[in-house]
C-alpha cells in the first residue's frame, strides 16, 4: 500500500446491508490503507501491513468521514446581485425581479463580458470556502452564458478547475437556465439552439457530464425540457433537473421517468412526483440556502421522501442571486433547522447520496475497499457536530486520491 492512516474513528457511510449497521456508527481505532488513489483496506490495525511501512499517518483519534460532495453549484459567474437581496427584503418577489431583467439575466450579462481567466480566478477564490468545509468533489454548472461560445467558456473554466490536484469536478451544461434576451418570446428557437448546436458541440469537446434544465414558469416548460433531455441522452450525457422550486409543473416526474440522477429544489413536489423518484431511484437534492435567501415557506415534502425511501442529497446551490453561501456545513445545519432533517440524514446528503446525485455512487461518497480514497479528517468527537457547529475550523485535512491537503 502507498499510504496507511491509523488511529482514526471512521464514519464510512457504507449501507446497512453491507455492515449490519446504519452507516452512521463510529468505528473506533480503525485503519485505512490506500493504493493508487483507492481504498485497499478498511478495518482493525493490521500488523503485517504496518510493520516497516514507510508512510504511516497517525490521525490521533480524529474523526474521518468521506470527502464531502457539493452536488449542485453555480460556482462560475461574474458580477454580484446584492442589490436584489435588498429588493427582496423590501418585498419584491424573485419572479418580479427576473421579469424586470434582473435575476439570472443580470448575471448573464456580467458573465458574457468576463474573460475565461477572470471567471477562473473568481471561481477558485470562492472554492476556498468549500474546501474549508471538507469538500473534495464539486458539481459546477454553466447557465450564465446562454450562447454557444459563452456556455463553452464557462465549461472550459470548470474543466480548468478540475485540473487542481485537490478538487474533483463534475460538469453540467445548464444552457436551459433562462431564455436569453436575444430570444425573448422565441424560447422554442432557443431550445432548438441548445439541442442542435450547444449539446453536440459540448459533447464534441468533452466538456460536460450532465445536462440540466430549469423547469419552471420563469424558465422552460416540461415539453421544452423533455426535448433537451432527449437531445442529451441521444448524445450520451446524463440528465438532472431544477424542478418544483416555485410551482408544480411535474418536471420531477418527467426527469425521473427519463432516468435523471437527481431533481433539485423540489419544494412543490407532490406524492405522485415522490413516487416517480422512488420508482426510478432518482435522488431528491435539497437546497435550503435558496429556501432561506428567498424566505420561502413551502417546505420540501420530507416526510413523503422518507416514506418512499427516496435518497436525499444536500447542496449549497452556490450562486450570486439566491444562495451565495460557500459553506456546505452551513447548508447541513440549515437542512436540519429549516427542513427538519436529522444530522445523520444531513451527513448522508453530502456524502453517499450526493455521490448518487452525480452518478458517482460506485466511486465516491463512502469509505470502503475499491472506492476512491477521498475523505476528510476532523477534530471532532461526534459526526453530529458536523451539522451542529458553524465557523469553528474543525477540519484537519482533506485527502483526495490518497494525497493529503492541509487547510490554510
Amino acid at each position: 500500500m502507498d499510504r496507511v492512516f491509523i488511529n482514526l474513528h471512521l464514519v464510512s457511510m457504507v449501507n446497512k446491508q453491507q455492515t449490519g449497521s446504519d452507516g452512521y456508527q463510529v468505528l473506533k481505532d480503525t485503519m485505512i490503507g490506500v493504493r493508487n488513489g483507492k481504498v485497499e483496506y478498511v478495518g482493525e490495525p493490521c500488523p503485517s501491513i504496518l510493520h516497516g511501512h514507510p508512510d504511516i499517518i497517525d490521525c490521533a483519534h480524529a474523526l474521518v468521514t468521506p470527502g464531502f460532495i457539493d452536488c449542485h453549484t453555480h460556482l462560475i459567474f461574474a458580477g454580484n446581485r446584492a442589490n436584489e437581496f435588498e429588493q427582496r427584503l423590501q418585498g419584491i418577489p424573485y419572479e418580479e425581479i427576473a421579469k424586470q431583467g434582473g435575476g439570472i439575466l443580470s448575471t448573464v450579462q456580467a458573465t458574457r463580458e468576463a474573460s475565461e481567466d477572470e471567471l477562473y480566478h473568481l471561481a477558485v477564490q470562492r472554492l476556498e470556502g468549500l474546501k474549508r468545509d471538507g469538500v473534495t468533489t464539486i458539481e459546477i454548472k454553466s447557465g450564465y452564458g446562454l450562447t454557444l461560445d459563452d456556455e463553452i467558456k464557462m465549461l472550459k473554466v470548470a474543466k480548468r478547475i478540475s485540473e487542481l490536484p485537490d478538487m474533483k469536478v463534475s460538469t453540467t451544461l445548464l444552457a436551459a437556465h433562462a431564455v436569453p434576451p436575444e430570444y425573448k418570446n422565441r424560447s422554442d428557437e432557443y431550445i432548438d439552439l441548445i439541442c442542435d448546436s450547444i449539446i453536440p458541440q459540448v459533447v464534441k469537446l468533452n466538456l460536460a457530464n450532465h445536462v440540466d434544465v430549469f423547469c419552471e414558469g420563469i424558465g422552460f416548460s416540461p415539453k421544452q425540457c423533455e426535448r433537451v433531455f432527449r437531445a442529451a441522452l441521444n448524445h450520451g450525457l446524463r440528465i438532472k433537473g431544477h424542478t418544483e422550486q416555485l410551482s408544480n409543473l411535474e418536471g420531477s416526474a418527467l426527469a425521473a421517468s427519463m432516468g435523471a440522477d437527481s431533481v433539485d429544489h423540489v419544494e412543490y413536489l407532490d406524492e405522485n412526483g415522490v413516487k416517480a423518484l422512488a420508482k426510478n431511484n432518482t435522488v431528491a437534492t435539497l437546497l435550503p440556502g435558496a429556501f432561506y435567501y428567498l424566505k420561502e415557506t413551502k417546505l420540501p415534502p420530507i416526510p413523503l421522501l422518507r416514506q418512499y425511501k427516496v435518497p436525499m442529497a444536500i447542496a449549497t446551490d452556490f450562486n450570486p442571486g439566491t444562495s451565495p453561501i460557500a459553506s456546505l456545513r452551513t447548508i447541513m445545519n440549515m437542512a436540519c433547522t429549516l427542513f427538519k432533517l436529522m444530522p445523520e440524514e444531513s451527513l448522508r446528503g453530502v456524502t453517499c447520496h450526493a455521490a448518487q446525485a452525480l452518478g458517482l455512487q460506485n466511486f465516491r461518497g463512502k469509505i470502503a475497499v475499491g472506492m476512491e480514497a477521498d475523505f476528510a479528517i476532523w477534530q471532532l468527537e461526534s459526526p453530529a457536530e458536523l451539522s451542529y457547529r458553524l465557523g469553528v475550523p474543525d477540519l484537519i485535512a482533506r485527502v483526495v486520491d490518497g494525497e493529503i491537503f492541509h487547510e490554510k
